[in-house]
Formats: C-alpha cells, structure tokens, sequence
C-alpha cells in the first residue's frame, strides 16, 4: 500500500483545529515563528472562543500540543504553541 505524504503545515493544521472548535472561525489568527528546527506557533481568537480552545484545565491545548508534537517529530522539528488571550 502506498503512503501518501501531505503538505499541509504545521501552521494550516493549527488553524483547520481552531476553527473547528471556536464559534468565529473568521477571527482565528494563527502566526509562525521560524527558527532552525524549532518552531513557535501562536494562536489568536476571538475574546469568548479562548475557553474552548484551552478548554477544561487545558485538555483541549495539550491535545493540540500532543498531535503538533507527533507531526513534528516526523519532520524532525520541535514546535512550541502558545496560545494568545
């Protein structure tokens, strides 16, 4: 069986994440900040919607943070995200 190899970014995954969760996924900003093998994704939504990206004692960030992290690793990079208020 053949794998097939995406070119989706790290910065795109982050952001088909975030507006699936958020209410107004027109507000969602997401930056990248590039260094070396490390990279610094940072997110930005609307005002009430940074609940539910954190979500319950921050399940829901760690979980993004957990896929990112799997992500990166095949592409032998680390990635860092913060998530902006």
């Amino acid at each position: 069986m053949e794998r097939r190899q995406t070119d989706v970014s790290l910065k795109e995954l982050v952001r088909i994440i975030a507006c699936a969760l958020v209410d107004k996924p027109e507000d969602v900003n997401i930056t990248e900040v590039s260094g070396g093998t490390t990279s610094v994704i940072e997110v930005r939504v609307a005002k009430e919607d940074v609940g539910k990206i954190i979500g319950r004692q921050g399940h829901t960030a760690n979980a993004i943070r957990t896929i990112l992290n799997g992500v990166a690793a095949k592409l032998k990079k680390r990635v860092v995200l913060e998530i902006i208020e």
